[in-house]
């Protein structure tokens, strides 16, 4: 959207919104599913922009358009999308959600795209959807992201995100905790709560990341006050998804918002892994979400629910997204089906 347009968009919002005033009306509140606060339709939308190109998850392509179809719907946000020209994995997605003004090559392994330089400052946060084995950045690319976050931009790392750039010894003390690409107890410690609820900063050698067979698990929340999880259940069940475990990291100025627990039963560690943490970095916000393996645990209510929950607050550290009535229980998964819009979803950046 150009500058005119937004100006014009703005303009006729506050027009609507006086006019509700005046008339003695408030805008309807709902907390069912879709709907938006009355403080989140009043306030300018937060500019996100989603980076992928690069994932080992061979469905990146539709989880990106789902990601971005979940954000413009809530209301809350504005959101372009930045994809390497040289692509890793993808190919039976990419026809459907191909970039509409963008050439690119498929490559069997992940290869650096020189030219991939997003204007990080021109947006209040980043999600990546890349993952394991993707190429590095260029180095400016990640001196200026680095400095974007350092300075108070906001970062949302969601599942194999945190699988990507090792080697980044920066990243990784923006994602808190990493797997795979090599991480060991060189990398950081595991990080995850005992059963006497205690957590538990663990130094012992042995690889960083592992997963069991996918299956429903039980998230718990553990800090019930931060805005992100305020208002959520105590606990609730997530659709079919990899449970994430054995993430290690420097795990720096590092918030841990909710566990499940990966069953022995299910080739776990047996211990409450932690599945949505925060992340200070400098002046940035970090929100690190490890679920999101598939399409189908994208379309779990409460997967969807933290996203959108935590990409407000990495953008703006506040929290204006409702939580809706038919959020997953204890002992229910809520699943919403997602239906590819009319329009290509991911378009043009």
């Amino acid at each position: 959207m150009n500058f005119s347009l937004r100006k014009l968009f703005v303009l006729s919002a506050m027009f609507l919104a006086f006019s509700q005033i005046s008339d003695g009306q408030d805008a309807p509140a709902k907390t069912g599913s879709g709907t938006k606060s009355n403080e989140s339709v009043s306030q300018d939308k937060l500019k996100v922009l989603i980076v992928d190109g690069q994932n080992n998850h061979g469905d990146w392509p539709i989880i990106t358009a789902m990601m971005k179809n979940y954000l413009l719907e809530s209301g809350r946000f504005s959101v372009d999308v930045q994809r390497t020209k040289y692509l890793y994995k993808g190919q039976s997605w990419l026809p459907e959600y191909a970039m509409d003004d963008q050439e690119y090559t498929m490559n069997k392994k992940a290869k650096t795209d020189p030219d991939f330089s997003p204007s990080f400052a021109d947006y209040d946060v980043v999600v990546s959807n890349f993952g394991y084995n993707a190429a590095p950045w260029p180095e400016e690319t990640q001196k200026a992201f680095t400095e974007y976050i350092k300075a108070g931009g906001g970062f949302v790392s969601v599942h194999a995100a945190n699988n990507s750039f090792p080697a980044w010894r920066e990243y990784n003390e923006m994602i808190g905790l990493g797997g795979w690409g090599g991480r060991n107890e060189k990398s950081g410690p595991m990080v995850y709560y005992n059963d006497e609820g205690e957590l538990v900063r663990d130094d012992s050698k042995g690889r960083g990341g592992n997963h069991g067979p996918q299956h429903e698990f039980t998230i718990v929340v553990r800090d019930a006050d931060h805005p992100i999880t305020k208002g959520l259940p105590k606990s609730f069940l997530h659709a079919k998804d990899e449970l994430y475990e054995q993430l290690r990291g420097p795990a720096l100025n590092m918030k841990v918002l909710a566990t499940a627990y990966a069953s022995k039963k299910k080739k776990g560690s047996g211990r409450h892994e932690p599945m949505l943490m925060t992340i200070d970095f400098g002046e940035g916000r970090i929100f690190h979400n490890t679920l999101g393996h598939a399409f189908y645990s994208m379309e779990c209510l409460g997967m969807k629910t933290v996203f959108l929950r935590g990409t407000e607050w990495a953008a703006s550290g506040k929290v204006t997204i409702p939580v809706p009535e038919n959020f997953p229980s204890a002992d229910k998964i809520s699943i919403e089906k997602w239906e590819k819009p009319a329009v290509n979803p991911v378009g043009a950046k």
